[in-house]
């Protein structure tokens, strides 16, 4: 069976950044299984898996535009001090997320701390960067109809809505 939409697919896979440095591994832990179409993956690799059946084992490089985007300088901001809450908690590489007035949600990590200002970086810590991918497809499947209506993956024991 190969991976198509609609197919579980469950892979193990190795991630490195632009200098060759690895950035995390499926070996060693649960192998990833997601939904293939439901833009459960970065694009770029999402496309790399179409077509690959159980047993294929595979290298690919996905462009910065097709894994996290381009890094945005748009999205490096200056905030005051003032505006957060816990201010003793503040410290550089910290993350976390916030809403505005319209209930978008928004992911920032924090680049820099003064004493009246704090800032911080919309970006994904990945954005602007190629990654390489070392894939094994475990297996491949036809998605449960719960997992198409929910677009993603139901393992045994680890469903929670």
């Amino acid at each position: 069976m190969q991976i198509t939409a609609n197919k579980v697919a469950v892979i193990h896979y190795s991630l490195k950044d632009s200098k060759n440095e690895l950035i995390e591994s499926s070996h060693g832990n649960e192998p990833l299984a997601y939904l293939h179409g439901a833009a459960n993956l970065i694009p770029g690799l999402e496309d790399a898996l179409e077509g690959k059946k159980a047993g294929d084992k595979f290298s690919v490089t996905v462009a910065s535009a097709e894994a996290y985007g381009e890094y945005d300088k748009e999205l490096v901001e200056v905030v005051p001090k003032s505006d957060f809450e816990n201010q003793e908690e503040l410290e550089v590489g910290k993350e976390f997320q916030y809403d505005d007035e319209d209930g978008n949600i928004f992911h920032v990590r924090i680049l820099k701390v003064d004493v009246d200002n704090v800032t911080v970086d919309g970006n994904h810590p990945l954005a602007g960067q190629d990654l390489s991918f070392d894939i094994e497809v475990l297996s491949v499947r036809d998605a449960t109809d719960e997992e198409l209506e929910h677009g993603h993956v139901h393992q045994e024991g680890h469903h929670h809505h």
